[in-house]
């Protein structure tokens, strides 16, 4: 017994440490794993608990940018961001009181429904939410009331509201952006990412309870600036125009688009109706439409400068050759297609200034479907003209192998063929540009926030016929409107051109033509000789009168004598209704004479002096300097120019005018070069070219 106590009493040392020895492995291996773990967080974890910690501590709103300006091609703006403020609420940690507290003057201040506001904060606060929107984008002066009242819970932050400033102009060019700040229509929709800029960031800092204590902000950066090619101006002209004629005709609805046809810039592109950009909601979305790209229509008679074209390049006729228009009547493939007036035996320029549909249908017989195609195509019909806009469609050109036998009677009087008017209008573009179809386009540069160009137009150029085909084609279409379907087109000291079109359209019941539903248009350029401009107006449905001649031409008419001086485009032919000069005294008879024998001189001598009309820049043929900060004129060379050339230019120049004799100027005072100022009273002889 003794012994067995002895043993065990030795044995306990070693059985205490065996006790220690697990106890203390058993810390070491949980501080091993410990350890671990924290390494393992800290290394692997780290950005994954850090961002949770963030989320947690920070309740992070997004912001939107500061959007570009869009600029008329003068630098004006035609729409701009201006800063607002936006409210809202973050009700977590507030309690009842503070939440009605919150309510009731947020409805007392902004007029807003205490119950529906109240209700709100209840709901988000009970479903956890951190932001509670309670009005978008007030006024500066409005919000600043608001916020320095310190409601619990309440918060702001600037964001940009678009503006337009002229309202409804260039309304489907320029589109219009959503209350999310981003662009839905137009301009602001084909370039919202380069207009949006980048958002930024608001951040609300919370403590432990989830009281929001501070707030800071990750300011957005701003958008570029896009320079579009369109004027102001000529924009403004064109809708006027345009909204009358619809008013007048009774019309469904109507486009016109100017084009510079040597750079493709459109100068401006109206549709009727419009619509106010600034007040979305209240326009329907077939007002918002963009009918000068979306709408497809039947071109009638203007499509029939592809037919006179593929003959006169193919060498096929000239324009002095005659053509049997067989009295009005034509059967191709069984089917029976008519002229308005019945024509005997016509020259092929006669042919086109009366719109003979016999005759178009004889070129696009001799020319043949393969030819009549790959010139329907060269002149852009049926392919997208790249236009930056949404919403573009290529309209109907069918491909050759899908024709009928009687296709090509149609097509080449404008029939079976769907076009747009931006691609007719560069069609025509093509004529005038001498035979160079340049690509149509509305965006002239696009500059970054530092005023940087970082993109400048280089439109696409490809011949479409030679020159020679494209003159011979002015002439004739000078024509039409002298003489031919298009004499309400005739403007006032210039020379124009053109082509009218009246088109059925197709009844969707019968899926026939109708026969009171049509499409009057008219495309034409001027001067002739030199074109600046081109320009199309198409109506649709108009009441009552509704051939092209009659409803459109006028409205190129109007729009044409509106800009061309505001471009300054010299007139090429007498005026009807020229400016009177300020004083005309009569001829002395003993004076002609020497008048005359002045004249020779006079006339070799003008090239001769500086500056002349013909190779200064400025307006109207003067001179521009400048003098410090002011601008002074130099006297233009007004020798050898008629009566009518200068009362326009001393007209544009604001000077005042007193003139003796007829025919051309020999002698002015001041001499070409002098100095001069606005409102200043020259002297001009004119004399008779022997």
């Amino acid at each position: 017994m003794l012994a067995r106590l002895v043993a065990q009493t030795k044995s306990r040392p070693d059985v205490a440490l065996g006790r220690a020895l697990l106890v203390a492995a058993f810390i070491g291996f949980w501080m091993l794993i410990v350890v671990a773990r924290l390494v393992h967080l800290q290394f692997s974890q780290h950005a994954t608990l850090a961002e949770r910690a963030k989320q947690q501590q920070q309740n992070a709103i997004p912001t939107n940018g500061q959007r570009g300006e869009l600029l008329d091609r003068q630098g004006r703006p035609l729409a701009r961001s201006v800063q607002t403020v936006s409210l809202f609420v973050d009700p977590f940690g507030l309690d009842a009181a503070a939440l009605e507290c919150t309510a009731s003057e947020l409805a007392n201040a902004l007029g807003l429904k205490y119950a529906d506001l109240l209700k709100d904060f209840r709901e988000g606060q009970a479903a956890k939410k951190r932001f509670i929107r309670v009005v978008r984008r007030l006024d500066a002066d409005v919000a600043a009331k608001v916020t320095t009242l310190n409601l619990p819970g309440l918060y702001s932050e600037l964001e940009p509201k678009r503006y337009y400033p002229n309202g409804p102009l260039a309304a489907h060019v320029l589109g219009y952006v959503g209350v999310d700040g981003k662009g839905l229509g137009g301009v602001e929709q084909f370039y919202n990412l380069k207009i949006a800029g980048e958002p930024g960031q608001l951040f609300l800092e919370r403590d432990a309870k989830g009281k929001s204590y501070e707030s800071y902000e990750i300011a957005s950066k701003p958008g570029q600036t896009v320079v579009l090619t369109i004027d102001q101006t000529i924009q403004y002209q064109a809708e006027q125009a345009l909204n009358a004629a619809i008013q007048r005709s009774r019309a469904k609805s109507g486009t016109v688009i100017v084009l510079d046809p040597k750079s493709g810039e459109i100068l401006a592109l109206a549709n009727a109706p419009s619509f106010d950009p600034n007040n979305v909601a209240a326009t329907k979305a077939e007002t918002r439409s963009n009918w000068a790209l979306q709408n497809i229509y039947e071109p009638g008679s203007t499509f029939k400068i592809v037919a006179f074209s593929a003959a006169l390049e193919k060498n096929l006729v000239k324009p002095e050759d005659r053509i049997d228009c067989q009295m009005g009547a034509i059967t191709v493939a069984g089917r029976v297609i008519h002229d308005h007036t019945a024509f005997g035996t016509l020259t092929i320029a006669q042919a086109l200034e009366k719109s003979s549909n016999v005759a178009a249908i004889k070129l696009g017989l001799r020319v043949g479907d393969g030819t009549m195609y790959d010139y329907i195509r060269r002149f852009g019909f049926g392919s997208k003209t790249g236009i930056e806009l949404p919403g573009e469609t290529v309209g109907i050109v069918r491909k050759v192998e899908r024709w009928q036998a009687s296709s090509i009677g149609s097509i080449a009087i404008g029939q079976e063929v769907g076009v747009t008017p931006v691609q007719m209008v560069a069609a025509f573009g093509a004529l005038a540009n001498d035979g160079v179809r340049v690509a149509p386009h509305l965006i002239r540069e696009v500059r970054n926030a530092e005023g940087a160009v970082v993109y400048r137009a280089q439109p696409e150029q490809r011949r479409v016929i030679n020159s020679q085909t494209a003159i011979a084609l002015r002439g004739m279409l000078e024509s039409v409107t002298l003489t031919g379907t298009a004499k309400q087109a005739q403007l006032d000291g210039y020379s124009a051109a053109g082509k009218t079109g009246t088109a059925q359209k197709i009844d969707p019941r019968t899926r026939a033509y109708s026969a009171t539903k049509h499409v009057a248009s008219f495309v034409g350029f001027a001067p002739v000789r030199n074109p600046q401009v081109v320009i199309i107006v198409v109506i649709d449905e108009p009441g009552g009168a509704y051939h092209g001649g009659d409803v459109a031409a006028p409205v190129f008419r109007e729009v044409a004598e509106q800009i061309l001086p505001g471009l300054d485009v010299m007139p090429d032919i007498e005026t009807k209704s020229a400016p009177q000069l300020v004083a005309q005294v009569p001829e002395d008879p003993e004076r002609a004479a020497k008048l005359r024998e002045e004249q020779e001189k006079a006339e070799q001598e003008r090239k001769a002096t500086m500056p002349t009309v013909d190779n200064n820049s400025g307006r109207g043929g003067e001179v521009v300097y400048a003098v410090g900060t002011k601008k002074a004129m130099l006297m233009p060379d007004l020798r050898g120019r008629s009566v009518r050339d200068v009362a326009r230019t001393c007209q544009q120049l604001g000077l005042q005018v007193t003139a003796r004799g007829e025919g051309k100027v020999f002698k002015q005072s001041p001499a070409a070069g002098t100095e001069i100022n606005s409102g200043q009273t020259i002297y001009v002889d004119f004399g008779r070219i022997q």
